[in-house]
């Protein structure tokens, strides 16, 4: 009986071991289907089998094997035949149907798998991009490489580096992970995550990148950039800061052969001095790089600093270039240096960078500051004079003062209103009270002011005509004058007109309150516009 269960025993074993065999075992008819491993040359060869599962051929010198159409290269080899793995030594050399060569110290190949798994100066090219690692794990059938302890793809000028990447030989992408860097000559990448792609060499951002260029920043979380087309996009609210500002937008696309970029969706350029200089906002802005210029459009903003009274100008379209390029071309009236106070034209030669800078808006131009608003159809500005110049049906106001004309020049001085001056059908008029408005009208106006406040108007005309409302010590009025001369100076107080004196060839009458029409004594052209006048800054700032 005891016998008889020990037979038992040993006849189950044998089963077992013969199953487990049976399943460990390759399938050889897949094996003759593709997979099975050939050898092609060797200088020496020897055999060995251990048992039915290890049958070994030992290969060396000028080693060749073949598996479908991928061949391997080696110094030296072992092939299990029966369990169709290779290993190779020296010199390793993947060649997969010339398409992609692979390289290393050591390799270890599952034939049936087509996995291979390389050690030692691995190196793996598709024509255009050079991989380089220490540890490699490559699928034939995928065509995807694997490295996962650190290593570099080289492609021209473009060198890439990262501690883990997966190299995709179909689509020729680099999926790169963990401390990626991209370095080329104009710019290194700093990111988690990047895709590349050895042929087209397209850089894909998928995280939080960023990019550096010379004096140029950018932070990025999504698109791509062409480093042979040197063309970029990115999205996300990418942020730029290069030496004069940064510029944030939703999206961004850059030509780097131009110079040019088109920012769109809430875009905000901020300059770097927080006292002095402009910021922009708009929904769209197209900069030139190469010639220093933005155009801004879709409710644009322009906003120069000036301490805490800073300048909002609101129009259709804004546009800034260097002034030092506009004077090659055409001279700028008035053209003065701001910290002297003096009126010259300045040479094109001057490299003075911080305020070379000039501005023009175009359509439905609205000024607002606290101490002066204006509007007008066009308007231009220089960093370097710091006046406003607008044209074609012009207005200022200043306290309870509105100034009209053709063409008015504003000029600030240490960041508050020093000097107006009005060109051609020139119009000053002043709320006195109730219905009644002191007035002057002539060929030009020009105005001081002092802290920031209308201090004296001069008005010069063939002649000048002047309505001016006297009121006694209570502020009460008693009449009021009507005059022409050829100059007519009237003097504020707080902001306020205070007197007015004639010069040369006067005529004038004085009226009682009670005894004239006023509508009728009012200056040719009056036209009382507070209804066009800037309340606030938010009604700038809102569209």
């Amino acid at each position: 009986m005891f016998q008889k269960i020990i037979f038992i025993f040993i006849a189950f074993v044998a089963v077992c071991t013969a199953k487990a065999q049976k399943k460990i075992a390759p399938d050889r008819d897949t094996l003759q289907a593709g997979t099975l491993l050939n050898i092609i040359y060797a200088e020496r060869m020897n055999f060995k089998k251990e048992d039915s599962l290890n049958q070994f051929v030992s290969l060396a010198g000028n080693v060749q094997i073949k598996q479908g159409k991928t061949f391997f290269y080696a110094d030296s080899a072992v092939l299990n035949q029966y369990l169709n793995i290779l290993e190779a030594f020296g010199k390793v050399h993947i060649n997969d149907a010339d398409s992609i060569h692979t390289y290393a110290n050591y390799l270890k190949y599952i034939g049936k798998e087509k996995k291979a798994y390389l050690k030692g100066n691995v190196k793996l090219t598709d024509g255009k991009g050079i991989l380089t690692t220490d540890e490699l794990e490559y699928d034939v059938t995928t065509k995807i490489g694997t490295y996962l302890k650190g290593g570099k793809v080289v492609n021209g000028k473009t060198v890439l580096t990262s501690k883990q990447a997966n190299y995709y030989g179909e689509t020729k992408d680099v999926y790169f992970i963990n401390k990626v860097v991209l370095k080329d000559p104009d710019y290194t990448i700093n990111t988690d995550t990047l895709l590349y792609n050895t042929y087209t060499n397209i850089t894909t951002f998928v995280t939080a990148t960023t990019i550096l260029s010379g004096k140029t920043k950018i932070k990025t979380r999504k698109g791509y950039y062409d480093l042979n087309k040197k063309k970029a996009y990115f999205g996300e609210r990418p942020e730029i800061e290069d030496s004069t500002g940064t510029l944030k937008a939703d999206e961004v696309a850059i030509d780097d052969s131009t110079g040019k970029s088109e920012f769109k969706g809430n875009v905000v350029y901020k300059g770097k001095d927080s006292t002095s200089g402009f910021d922009i906002i708009a929904n769209k802005v197209e900069r030139d790089s190469k010639k220093g210029s933005i155009r801004a459009t879709q409710a644009p903003i322009l906003l120069i600093k000036q301490g805490k009274d800073s300048v909002l100008i609101r129009a259709d379209t804004l546009f800034s270039a260097k002034l030092s390029d506009l004077l090659l071309e055409r001279n700028v009236h008035d053209l003065r240096d701001s910290s002297e106070g003096k009126l010259y034209k300045i040479p094109s030669t001057d490299k003075d960078t911080t305020s070379d800078k000039y501005f023009e808006a175009y359509s439905n131009v609205k000024i607002f500051s606290d101490s002066m608003q204006a509007i007008g159809d066009s308007l231009f500005y220089s960093l370097k004079d710091s006046i406003f110049r607008l044209y074609k049906n012009p207005i200022a106001w200043s306290n309870v003062n509105q100034i009209t004309g053709d063409t008015i020049y504003l000029y600030t001085q240490n960041k508050k209103p020093e000097k107006i001056r009005v060109f051609e059908n020139a119009l000053a008029i002043s709320h006195a009270g109730s219905n009644y408005y002191n007035q002057v009208s002539g060929r030009t106006i020009n105005g001081y002011f002092v802290d920031g406040k209308l201090d004296s108007l001069r008005c010069k005309g063939s002649p000048a005509s002047s309505v001016y409302y006297g009121v006694d010590d209570y502020g009460k009025f008693f009449g009021v004058n009507v005059a022409t001369c050829d100059v007519i100076d009237l003097f504020f107080k707080n902001g306020e007109p205070n007197k007015v004196v004639f010069k040369n060839n006067l005529d004038g009458i004085t009226y009682p309150m009670q005894q004239v029409n006023h509508d009728l004594i009012k200056v040719k052209g009056f036209k009382w516009l507070q209804h066009k006048r800037p309340k606030t800054k938010y009604e700038i700032l809102s569209y």
